[in-house]
Formats: structure tokens, sequence, C-alpha cells
């Protein structure tokens, strides 16, 4: 579980970020928390003595005899690893900023889409292992890979399946399949699977099965491409290893 802990000046800004950062957790099923909320410096640096702290989103002018710069200083003295993230409109001091081991600096006013960069980087970067993520409608919308469970071609439409929710966007299959690694197969003319999602494959009947119920089809034209890829052994081998690693 990842605590995070905001300090701003501005309690407006505080709640705007606090929704931002929950609507990011929720929507990538992320193991993280928002522990402690402050506009006060002392206040602050007293919690993340006495309480876990893993991320600090940090504003710069605090209104305060005591800035963002001297607090990221004085926090640098309690604790090397704590990740420090700034969300300010000052962005005059950024160079100053990553003297205290910065991991980003957001410029005010945030949106949404650069602030759930961040988060997901920051998640990668914690974790030790990298995620990789697919970006649609000019990066509006970013989704994991390894939530994907199958991609179906629906009209002008191509609907992402994934173990959360479902994500539709205006493409194409050929500018989709560009963005996919090995493991996402075409198997019928509306669909691409990933073969690290399936649970059951019925020849019988040419549908492929996944958790809660999940199906897609195996379309003629693409079935022996489909069981020779599926069937491999090599991939048979780095699947158990995908596996594990989600």
């Amino acid at each position: 579980m990842i605590n995070f802990v905001l300090c701003d000046d501005n309690y407006s800004a505080i709640n705007k970020l606090s929704k931002m950062l929950n609507s990011i957790i929720i929507s990538h099923n992320l193991k993280g928390q928002i522990t402690y909320t402050t506009s006060n410096p002392n206040e602050l640096l007293a919690f993340v003595k006495n309480n876990p702290t893993d991320v600090l989103l940090l504003d710069i002018d605090l209104k305060s005899s005591t800035t963002g710069l001297q607090i990221a200083e004085q926090i640098r003295k309690i604790d090397k690893n704590i990740y420090i993230i700034f969300v300010t409109g000052h962005f005059e001091f950024g160079m100053v900023a990553y003297k205290y081991k910065t991991f980003d600096f957001l410029q005010k006013p945030l949106t949404k889409e650069r602030f759930e960069e961040t988060i997901l980087r920051l998640y990668s970067d914690i974790f030790g292992n990298k995620i990789n993520y697919i970006r649609l409608d000019n990066d509006k919308t970013v989704i994991k890979e390894n939530t994907i469970r199958f991609i179906k071609k629906d009209g002008m439409k191509v609907i992402f399946h994934t173990d959360t929710r479902d994500y539709e966007t205006y493409s194409s299959f050929s500018k989709i399949s560009g963005m996919l690694p090995y493991n996402f197969v075409r198997c019928h003319k509306s669909y691409i699977v990933n073969l690290s999602k399936i649970s059951d494959v019925d020849m019988t009947d040419n549908t492929i099965y996944f958790t809660r119920n999940d199906k897609c089809f195996i379309g003629p034209k693409y079935k022996e491409n489909f069981m020779e890829v599926f069937k491999n052994e090599y991939f048979t081998n780095n699947l158990d290893k995908l596996n594990r690693a989600q």
C-alpha cells in the first residue's frame, strides 16, 4: 500500500488533487491511499516524522515563512526515500526542486492526464517492474496492457475489454496492432485476444473464455495461426512467467 501525503496552502487545491488521485487509484486498481492532507508546514513535518509516508505531493508557495523547497530539504534529513512530487504554479523553481531528489515537478493548473502519467510512472518505479500502457484518444486514456482481456472491433469503434471495465475509442485494428506486444493475437476479424488472459478454449464451438464469463470467438480465417501460437511451447513457458509476474 502506497501512503500519499498532500500539502498545499489552498484547501480547494488539496480537494481537487485528492479527487484526481483517488480517481486514478481506483481506475487503475492501484494499492494506494491518502493518509494525510494539510496546509501547515509544521504539521506536515510532524506527521512525516511519526507516520509511514511514501509519497509527498507538495506546493512551493505555502503562504508561510517556510517554502515547499525548505520542507523538501528537511524531509530529506528525515527520510531519503520518500518520493517528492511538486505541484505548483511556480515553474521557475523547477531546476532547484530537483536538488532534493524530486520525482516530478507538475505545473498548475494540473490536468488529470498529466497527473495520471506521473502516478503510473511512480508505481512502476516503486515496484521495480516495468508496466506497459496503451494510450488512446490522443493520450487522454491510459490502459495497462496486462489488464486487457481482448479487443473487439464494432463498426468504427474499437472496444478494449479489461479486468475492470470496457474502453471505447474510434480507431482501427491496423493502427491498434502496432501498439500491442507479442502475446496479443488476432483470432477473428472482429477480435484480438490477450493470450495470457485466456482461461479456456473450446475448439468445438470456436470460443475463447476468460474469467467472469467473458468470451470471444475464433474465426475460420484466423484459426490455424491462432492455435499455432497458442500451443507454441516457447509461448507456453513464457506465459507461466507472465502470469506469475501479474
